[in-house]
């Protein structure tokens, strides 16, 4: 009763005209910064914080919290209708809502990936209330043995990513792997890899790269058959998601918003990294999973849904232990710092005000952005009505400038170019692209993790069996590389047994 008190006390401070006003301009910024290749959330908020010093505590929080969920929404607009991410997170969204696009569902997709947001951000803004500290003290429980096995996961999990040999899947990953090793060894801070140049010092980033395989990479490959190219011819009925489609993605929104928040809730795992594991459990889970790789709506449902609810989990170890869950919630930290405030275990206490009226202004902002996306889903879907030469140079453009955006350097945009091209010799081989981008995201944690795993253990292996939550991961992580080969050769076993009893029965001629 006295959370539900308080939260009343929430509302009567971010319903004010000011706060209000705050919310809503911080959402819609957030939806703009979003859709915008190489911006993203992190910089949007970055850029926004000396503004922020000269507004009230609440006011300047609450903005800058509605720019950290907006462009959560936002960036699903080019991953589905460009085929280029927003922001990292919408990687996996890339993957099959753009194929939904194309064959006339990028309404629904759009639709659904606000429904799913909705649910998630709004439905794990109760668990913020009213578990969080219960939560942290959980997550205290992951040391170092434990991230790497939680990201030896998320590696191992490529293997459901793969649209046919686990083999090529796992192999893109290890080259994922491989190129963040470029750059500065984060412990002992050398240089490896730069062969010299200094442009390859702070290595070599996801976003461009993600940009160059996603965008410049299809649109090579869709040049080359531009006249099998038509715009979409669809009637605006089938661009909004039907009863089936609502029954279909039910379960991906629920085990979305738990996955989501459950790994918000590390330090450091981020919504990127949720998205990639939302999608593995889901292809796992899922009644049509033959439709992951080819446009699968309760995929888009799912890891939209997982990164909107990682946002809100990652603000739980920031507001109770002043420990940032992610590069989102760093920023955010920042923020409070030129406040003058500091979170901790005491700041519900010493600063109820702040802490509800966030609360509630993100009940208040995601019910804002729905309001702004259901609508215009349909609208945004049908600029896919456009002839694709048309659209073509336009997504090339905005890739190049997303990528010049990440760092303002024109090496940046040159190395998007590369990995273009190697994008469309990706797609020419059947590879799977998604794995190289996990690979590169999850690696700085594995690495590190591992490391440190070593120092504490001296160098000893028994550290992950002797700790109770690392043996269990371990068995995951085993469970997650031979389900896969054993899924297929019990496939394979009953598919001779029906061939054998068919030739038994086979009736005489």
């Amino acid at each position: 009763m006295e959370s539900f008190e308080l939260l009343m006390h929430g509302f009567s401070v971010a319903l004010t005209p000011t706060n209000l006003l705050a919310v809503f301009i911080g959402v819609f910024l957030g939806q703009v910064i979003g859709a915008l290749p190489g911006i993203g959330p992190s910089l949007g908020m970055a850029l926004l914080l000396p503004i922020s010093f000269g507004l009230p505590s609440v006011t300047a929080i609450v903005l800058l919290c509605g720019i950290m969920y907006g462009a959560m929404y936002g960036g699903t607009l080019t991953s589905v209708l460009i085929n280029v991410p927003g922001e990292s997170s919408g990687i996996m969204t890339t993957l099959e809502g753009y194929k939904l696009a194309r064959k006339g569902r990028g309404g629904a997709a759009l639709c659904m990936a606000a429904i799913g947001s909705f649910i998630g951000g709004t439905g794990t803004i109760f668990f913020l209330m009213f578990a969080t500290v219960w939560i942290s003290e959980f997550a205290l429980h992951f040391g170092p043995p434990e991230y790497f096995l939680l990201a030896a996961l998320g590696i191992t999990a490529t293997a459901s990513m793969g649209e046919g040999s686990t083999t090529k899947a796992l192999f893109v990953a290890v080259i994922g792997l491989m190129i963040a090793l470029v750059g500065t060894d984060p412990i002992l801070g050398t240089e490896r890899l730069t062969f010299g140049n200094e442009d390859l010092i702070d290595g070599i980033d996801f976003l461009p790269i993600a940009i160059g395989v996603f965008g410049i990479a299809e649109v090579l490959v869709s040049i080359e058959s531009l006249v099998d190219l038509e715009p979409m011819k669809t009637k605006l009925r089938d661009m909004w998601p039907r009863w089936k489609d609502w029954v279909q993605c039910r379960m991906a929104i629920l085990r979305g918003t738990g996955i989501g928040f459950g790994l918000g809730l590390l330090p450091g795992v981020g919504p990127t990294a949720s998205t990639f594991i939302a999608y593995a459990v889901e292809r796992r889970f899922s009644k049509k999973p033959e439709d992951f790789g080819h446009g699968s709506l309760d995929a888009v449902a799912s890891v939209e849904t997982a990164n909107n609810s990682a946002v809100v989990g990652s603000l739980v170890p920031m507001l109770t232990l002043g420990i940032p869950g992610s590069g989102l919630t760093a920023v955010l930290l920042a923020a409070f710092t030129l406040q003058g405030i500091r979170p901790g275990p005491l700041l519900m206490t010493s600063q109820p005000d702040l802490v509800w009226g966030l609360i509630a202004s993100m009940f208040i902002g995601n019910l804002m952005l729905l309001v702004l996306n259901l609508p215009l889903a349909p609208f945004f879907a049908s600029l896919l009505r456009v002839p694709y030469a048309y659209l073509a140079p336009g997504i090339l453009m905005l890739s190049l400038v997303g990528a010049y955006a990440t760092d303002l350097r024109l090496f940046t945009v040159g190395m998007s170019v590369l990995f273009g091209v190697i994008g469309y010799f990706m797609i020419k081989a059947r590879l799977p692209r998604a794995p190289l981008i996990l690979g590169i995201v999850l690696a700085p944690i594995l690495e590190s993790s591992l490391r440190q795993t070593m120092i504490l253990s001296h160098g000893s292996l028994n550290i992950f069996v002797e700790r109770p939550l690392a043996l269990v991961l371990v068995v995951v992580v085993l469970l997650s590389l031979v389900l896969p080969s054993a899924g297929r050769i019990w496939r394979f076993v009953r598919g001779g047994r029906a061939g054998d009893e068919g030739k038994v029965n086979m009736p005489a001629q």
